[in-house]
């Protein structure tokens, strides 16, 4: 039987198309409500399984010390609650900002969780990967279920949804935000009413956006810019901003009048994770 040894996969961007925060637990998560889509476009990752059971972590890992990489710990993490007898050599071509609220971190995770599984042969489900996964982050199991979805509970519970295929010129004004620092400030809004019917016809914003305003000018700046364009909204805990098209060259348009301290790129939304549509090509 003829099996893959070595395969990429990419580790796709997300948007918060909104963020609700109902409220705060006595565990210190939050109580949310958000609507994730992905975006065809992210970091890549190499994974080449290994004869010996050690995990190498190469390329673009930004000096992060290997116990504290998310790649590696996800390697771990399977390797331990399998008892594989494999190891690997993981290669990330780092594409993402960090800090920049699209998920970079916890998509890497969760496409090392999914492209291991597979390589290692572990055969678990992704029930099984999710719950491994939320270990790791709270962001990991929207990626290992790979379809658009509107998460609730600490992001956890997921009902997927069909969204429109749009464009999104996504912009990162040259600031890291801290999502720990964020969800930990006194001044978050933390009591939106848990929606009442369908998401569709409710006014949606990001909770954490006045916040992130107010401690990165950098962030505010970016969104009053977007907004010549189309209305403009921030992802996650920030910093990226992001405004949404039919076509590809209204995108494109925004992208080639950015200013020059920032960075940008576009990218298509997709109801499937490109992480899963090319896991399913390798056999």
């Amino acid at each position: 039987m003829h099996t893959m040894t070595s395969f990429s996969l990419l580790a796709p961007a997300k948007l918060n198309l909104f963020l609700h925060i109902n409220g705060r637990r006595e565990d210190g998560y939050h109580e949310l409500e958000t609507l994730f889509t992905f975006l065809n476009y992210g970091d890549q990752l190499t994974f080449t399984l290994s004869e010996t059971t050690e995990i190498e972590v190469t390329g673009d890992t930004s000096n992060i010390p290997l116990k504290d990489n998310l790649i590696y710990k996800a390697a771990v993490l399977l390797q331990k609650h399998t008892n594989s007898l494999f190891g690997a050599k993981i290669n990330l071509t780092k594409i993402l900002p960090m800090g920049g609220g699209v998920g970079g971190g916890s998509s890497d995770a969760a496409s090392t969780l999914l492209a291991l599984n597979k390589l290692w042969h572990c055969q678990l489900s992704l029930q099984e990967l999710a719950a491994l996964g939320v270990q790791l982050g709270a962001d990991v199991p929207v990626f290992i279920n790979g379809k658009s979805a509107l998460a609730q509970g600490i992001g956890e519970k997921l009902v997927n949804v069909e969204l429109p295929s749009k464009w999104y010129c996504v912009v990162h004004p040259s600031e890291h935000v801290s999502t720990a620092k964020i969800f930990t400030h006194p001044d978050l809004k933390r009591n939106t009413p848990k929606l009442k019917g369908p998401w569709q016809q409710q006014t949606l914003a990001n909770d954490c956006e006045p916040l992130v305003k107010k401690l990165c000018p950098e962030v505010e700046k970016t969104l009053q810019w977007l907004l010549k364009y189309a209305p403009s909204k921030m992802t996650g805990t920030g910093s990226c901003c992001f405004v949404e098209f039919a076509t590809q060259k209204e995108a494109q348009h925004v992208l080639e009048n950015l200013p020059h301290n920032w960075d940008g790129f576009i990218a298509s939304s997709v109801n499937i994770s490109p992480a899963h549509t090319q896991l399913n090509a390798i056999h």
